[in-house]
C-alpha cells in the first residue's frame, strides 16, 4: 500500500496495484478543489487476503479520525460494500463513479452523519518523492480469465484518446518527470483511433523528446503487441528494454484452466526475440487448482529456461464468483506457500546472475531519492559519492553488488 501526499487536507492511501495509486492521485486533485478535509482510500480484491486488510486499515483509520469523511473506493468497496458501510464515517464509491465528483457530493450529502468542520487527525503521510510519473491509458478487461475479479469489478475494456495521454505525458514533463510509466488494467489491449499500444509509445517518444525513459506496466504475454514493443527497444533507446509480463504459470495444461491465451512455447519465442538486451519479470499464481507437482515443474522450467530476473509470486486466493473458486482439486495453501519461496528464489538466481554480467559496465539510471536509482532493467542502484537530486538521469559505472542492488559511482 501506499500513502499520498496530502493536498488541502485531502489524503490518500492506495492499496494494490500502482493503477489504484495513480487513480488517487487524480481523485485528490479533484476532491481539492470543494472540499476543506477528507480521507480517500482506494482498495483492492485482487485476494482475501488484500480484502481483508482493506477492512482492517480502514476501521483504524476511522477511530484516528472521528471528524473525517472517509471515502472508501475501488475493487473491494464495489466487491463487498458492507464490509465498510459499517464503518462510522466510511462512504462507499463504487468503481464506475470513483472518478466523478457528482458522486462524491451526493454521497456526502446523504451520508448518515455530518461533518461540521472535517478534519484529518491522524494520517501517516508519504514523503517518498515520486521519481517517474504513472500515467493510465486504459482501463477494464475483455478476458474471462477463471480465477480474476477485476474484469467484474472495473468493467471492460476503455482505451483513452491519445490526445489525453499525450497531454498527461507534457504535464509530466513540464513537472520534472523525465521517466514515464504507461499503465492499466490490460495494458496490452489499447486500441482507440487506429493505434495499439506500440503506436502510443512511439508517437509519444516522437512527439514529447523530453521523456528520456518510456516503459510499460504488465503485459498480456499472448499480446502480437510484444512483438513491436521489442523492436521498438531494439531501435530506440528511450523505450527502457524489460517488459512485465502477467504470466500466472509457465505450465500449459494450467493456463488452459486459467483461460490464459498464451503458453510456454510463445514465452519461449518472446524471449528469444528480445535478445540478451531485454530482461523479463513476471507475475506468477501458484497453486492453481490442479496444479501437481509435475505441473508446477513445468513452470519452474520455464523460468530456468528463460530466465526473468524478477517473479512476483502468490498463492492463489479463491474468489468468490470466479470458475476458479469452484474448481475440483484445490491445493493447500501451505503447497502453494512452499511453491512462492521457490520460484522466487529461482527468480532471485536468476536475477544474481544477470547483475554478475553487467559488473564493470556503465548504464543510465533515474535517481529516486537518497541517491537511490533504478537502471533500465528497472533494478535499484546506490551510487556513492555527492547528493545527486531526485529525478535525475545520469551515467553511472556498476562496480559491485549489495544484496539485490547494484553499488555505483558517477561515470
Amino acid at each position: 500500500m501506499q500513502a499520498e501526499n496530502n493536498k488541502n487536507n485531502i489524503v490518500t492511501l492506495s492499496m494494490g496495484c500502482r493503477l489504484n495509486a495513480l487513480e488517487s492521485e487524480k481523485i485528490q486533485e479533484m476532491l481539492a478543489r470543494v472540499m476543506p478535509a477528507a480521507i480517500l482510500v482506494n482498495t483492492c480484491a485482487v485476494t482475501a487476503e488484500a480484502e481483508r486488510q482493506s477492512g482492517q486499515t480502514i476501521r483504524k483509520i476511522a477511530r484516528e479520525n472521528p471528524d473525517a469523511p472517509i471515502f472508501v473506493t475501488g475493487c473491494a468497496a464495489t466487491r463487498n460494500p458492507d464490509l465498510f458501510l459499517q464503518i462510522p464515517n466510511a462512504i462507499v464509491i463504487d468503481n464506475r463513479d470513483k472518478m466523478h465528483l457528482s458522486a462524491y457530493l451526493t454521497a456526502l450529502a446523504d451520508a448518515p452523519c455530518h461533518f461540521e468542520n472535517p478534519r484529518v487527525a491522524n494520517f501517516v503521510r508519504g514523503d517518498t518523492v515520486l521519481s517517474k510519473q504513472f500515467i493510465q491509458v486504459q482501463n477494464g478487461c475483455n478476458h474471462q480469465c477463471t480465477y480474476c475479479i477485476t474484469r467484474a469489478l472495473r468493467g471492460p475494456s476503455v482505451s483513452f484518446a491519445y490526445a489525453d495521454i499525450l497531454n498527461d505525458a507534457r504535464t509530466a514533463v513540464a513537472r520534472g518527470f523525465t521517466e514515464i510509466v504507461l499503465t492499466g488494467v490490460d495494458t496490452a489491449s489499447y486500441a482507440r483511433d487506429g493505434m495499439l499500444i506500440s503506436d502510443v509509445c512511439a508517437q509519444l517518444l516522437r512527439d514529447v523528446p523530453e521523456i528520456q525513459r518510456l516503459r510499460l506496466s504488465s503485459m498480456d504475454p499472448a499480446s502480437p503487441q510484444i512483438f513491436k514493443l521489442i523492436d521498438l527497444m531494439h531501435n530506440e533507446p528511450r523505450m527502457m528494454p524489460h517488459l512485465h509480463l502477467s504470466m500466472q504459470s509457465g505450465c500449459d495444461a494450467i493456463l488452459r484452466a486459467m483461460r490464459r491465451r498464451h503458453n510456454a512455447e510463445m514465452v519461449r519465442k518472446i524471449v528469444a526475440t528480445a535478445g540478451d538486451n531485454i530482461t523479463f519479470s513476471w507475475d506468477i499464481i501458484c497453486g492453481f487448482p490442479g496444479e501437481t507437482d509435475e505441473y508446477f515443474n513445468d513452470t519452474l522450467a520455464l523460468v530456468r529456461a528463460t530466465r526473468p530476473i524478477k517473479i512476483h509470486a502468490f498463492p492463489f486466493s479463491p474468489r468468490p464468483d470466479t470458475v476458479a473458486a469452484t474448481m475440483p482439486d484445490q491445493v493447500p495453501h501451505n503447497t502453494s506457500k512452499q511453491r512462492v519461496k521457490i520460484i522466487t528464489d529461482a527468480a532471485n538466481a536468476n536475477k544474481l546472475e544477470f547483475m554478475r554480467q553487467q559488473i564493470g559496465k556503465t548504464v543510465q539510471v533515474l535517481v529516486e531519492e537518497k541517491n537511490m536509482a533504478r537502471d533500465p532493467h528497472d533494478i535499484s542502484v546506490k551510487i556513492v559519492g555527492d547528493a545527486i537530486p531526485a529525478r535525475t538521469v545520469c551515467d553511472v559505472l556498476l562496480t559491485d553488488i549489495n544484496g539485490d542492488e547494484f553499488i555505483a559511482h558517477m561515470a
